[in-house]
């Protein structure tokens, strides 16, 4: 088995772990603080993981390059606005379905790797991609007569249009960070993925507090008060982010992301057994069609 296949199956739990921690402390810190806490409470772990593997394994520290700082700059933004896109719509939509909505990434992740990396699309993973686009439908009609004016309706509404977003910035920063670690000219993918992670999320914390200073000071008493939870977010958000950035140094941004799919089985098990959220059986089938759709993407 490659490396990049175990690595990604523990990112897609520990991500779902984080996003099901997320969703409980969005009704105590609102969308921006339950943000934050991501990136707050882990960047310390995400430091600590690279100078372990620096001074415990012995492995040198890549040099930095303005590429580097350009693509972890723009992975580091779009991933803070597609978190707080995710973590809002958890109180539009259940956890489930808010979830697939956002599965989406995958697809727009390829689309992305094609334009600014030059990755390939072959027809199969276009077919893929069709099958998707059809799960994100009927998810979207599921609670709603099935018509052509209802399919527009439910396409276009707001919660869909997060959701695709969320996806849609999702897929740039995977994208922006197997830029910015391929970019280090280090001892091999995994220094690289620690240091491009350690950066980013030491960016992502300081231009967080910065704007939750700005915006609102009593966020950060919040955040601070919820630190038993919020740092359980954050240690899951970190572990995940360290085997995403490892295996998206090791393979295709689309491939990793398409196998990281497997999220939504945990995700449907969390929605049904922590927050006894009920799915009817057309969203099951649409989240299904996401899953079959991805999966395509990884074997075509």
């Amino acid at each position: 088995m490659e490396l990049w296949i175990p690595i990604t199956i523990a990112a897609a739990f520990l991500q779902n772990l984080r996003s099901a921690l997320q969703k409980h402390l969005q009704g105590k810190l609102g969308t921006r603080g339950a943000s934050f806490v991501r990136f707050g409470y882990g960047f310390p772990l995400a430091i600590l993981y690279a100078v372990v593997l620096h001074w415990g394994v012995g492995l040198a520290f890549p040099t930095l390059n303005w590429s580097f700082a350009f693509w972890a700059v723009i992975g580091g933004l779009a991933q803070i606005f597609a978190t707080m896109l995710l973590v809002y719509l958890f109180s539009l939509r259940n956890f489930a379905v808010g979830t697939a909505y956002s599965k989406t990434e995958p697809v727009q992740a390829a689309i992305f790797g094609f334009v600014l990396l030059g990755e390939r699309i072959t027809f199969g993973a276009v077919i893929a991609i069709v099958v998707g686009v059809i799960g994100v439908m009927l998810i979207s009609i599921a609670r709603a007569p099935l018509s052509w004016r209802n399919t527009f309706a439910a396409l276009t509404s707001r919660t869909a249009l997060i959701g695709i977003a969320s996806g849609a910035v999702f897929g740039v920063s995977a994208v922006a960070y197997r830029s910015a670690s391929l970019s280090l000219d280090g001892p091999g993918p995994i220094m690289n993925a620690a240091v491009t992670l350690a950066c980013v999320t030491t960016f992502q914390t300081a231009f967080m507090l910065v704007w939750m200073l700005w915006k609102d000071k009593q966020e950060i008493v919040q955040v601070l008060r919820s630190w038993r939870s919020s740092a359980l977010v954050g240690i899951a958000g970190v572990l995940g982010s360290a085997c995403w950035f490892t295996a998206m140094s090791l393979q295709q941004v689309a491939y990793v992301r398409a196998l990281g799919q497997i999220e939504l089985v945990f995700t449907f098990m969390a929605s049904y057994f922590l927050f006894h959220e009920r799915v009817n059986r057309t969203e099951v089938v649409g989240c299904l069609l996401i899953v079959c759709g991805i999966l395509g993407l990884l074997f075509w």
